[in-house]
């Protein structure tokens, strides 16, 4: 796999050592306990960097469940709107650090 973004291949490549450093302590030193937890923390950085570009998709998603719910009366107009107050501001906070992540790569 070969990324033009550094830090998704960063991640990834990270990942594959830790794989390769997972199957060796349980192969080889017998270490089970350990192992495991560098495995799920040290592969889980690039899954979470690579959910994070589809964090602004979710959030609308999301929007939309919360609509829905109002409009079939399971939220009140109060519930919702405080709910999707609160979406709001995370997709303008998102978009606001997808921006600005741009704008530093570009500079």
């Amino acid at each position: 796999m070969k990324e033009d973004n550094i830090v998704k291949q960063k991640s990834f490549d990270f990942a594959v050592r830790i794989i390769k450093l997972y199957q060796y302590l349980s192969s080889d030193k017998k270490e089970f306990v350990l192992s495991k937890q560098i495995l799920r923390s040290g592969t889980s950085v690039g899954a979470m960097i690579r959910e994070s570009e589809h964090a602004q998709k979710e959030i609308n998603e999301t929007i939309y469940w919360l609509e829905l719910f109002q409009a079939t009366d399971y939220l009140s107009v109060q519930e919702f709107e405080s709910m999707n107050e609160d979406a709001v501001e995370i997709i303008k906070l998102i978009t606001s650090i997808i921006k600005t992540t741009k704008n530093n790569i570009n500079n």
